[in-house]
């Protein structure tokens, strides 16, 4: 069911580029990874930059970049996009992969040249997870597959995290979050709907001005595999009550 909302969900040139990119197989390759950003209307022109600049930089730390290039045998494989409402998902940095320092500096220049796609939208998170797994469907064939989502709020548009699960290829995908802000609530938030998988973690910074911190802290311990207190793929009981949580409030994806 995946392929047919991907081909409603996504941008007709993602959508092309699904049907016409099958994922490449690459056993040399430990980890896709791809970071979704929030840039729904609650982010302003200030905090969107303190996102674009911190990622940037965070990719460029020295912890990261021999983590990457040194950390463990195996390639990276990197894609970054932005997200907000229900249609409104930009593609910044298609699969990239991280083979060098070059590489490093080429996908670094490209994060910290984006230009914000959306900027008065709402907070679909449930798209933003379904996009990311119909992106990481097309990634190179790696040991694990990894989506990071960031965000300042709870999900409040269209079909929520459980449906997401429910009809999109997340299965097989550990998803972590960077929750932004000091609300324990929205924390919570992120643990219970937005987690899952093998060693699936949360990172949290009290405002903006920290995210290049919680970034840098992150991609590290991500890239490395690093297990603190991470969660087990669920049962497949456990799977399904995870992804029934939200059908009734979003009965056109039962």
């Amino acid at each position: 069911m995946w392929r047919g909302l991907a081909g409603r969900v996504l941008p007709s040139a993602l959508a092309l580029a699904l049907a016409a990119l099958p994922r490449a197989a690459q056993a040399d390759c430990r980890l896709a990874l791809a970071l979704g950003l929030d840039v729904s209307a609650s982010v302003d022109a200030d905090e969107y930059e303190l996102q674009r600049l911190g990622l940037a930089a965070a990719l460029d730390a020295p912890d990261v970049r021999h983590a990457i290039l040194s950390g463990a045998p195996g390639d990276v494989a990197l894609a970054v996009f932005e997200w907000s409402g229900f249609f409104q998902q930009t593609l910044h940095l298609d699969w990239t992969w991280l083979r060098s320092h070059a590489d490093i500096d080429r996908a670094r220049a490209a994060l910290a040249g984006m230009e914000r796609g959306h900027d008065d939208f709402p907070t679909a998170i449930g798209q933003a997870l379904g996009y990311g797994g119909a992106l990481l469907a097309r990634s190179p064939d790696c040991a694990r597959r990894v989506l990071d989502l960031s965000g300042d709020g709870v999900h409040n548009h269209g079909y929520g995290p459980g449906a997401a699960y429910r009809n999109f290829p997340l299965r097989e995908v550990t998803v972590n979050g960077l929750v932004i802000g000091p609300d324990p609530e929205l924390e919570a938030y992120y643990r219970r709907n937005v987690l899952f998988g093998p060693a699936a973690f949360l990172i949290q910074t009290s405002d903006f001005a920290g995210f290049e911190a919680a970034m840098t802290r992150k991609l590290y311990r991500e890239i490395n595999d690093t297990m603190v207190g991470g969660l087990r793929r669920p049962e497949p009981r456990q799977l399904a009550l995870a992804m029934a949580r939200d059908g009734r409030a979003n009965p056109h994806l039962q």
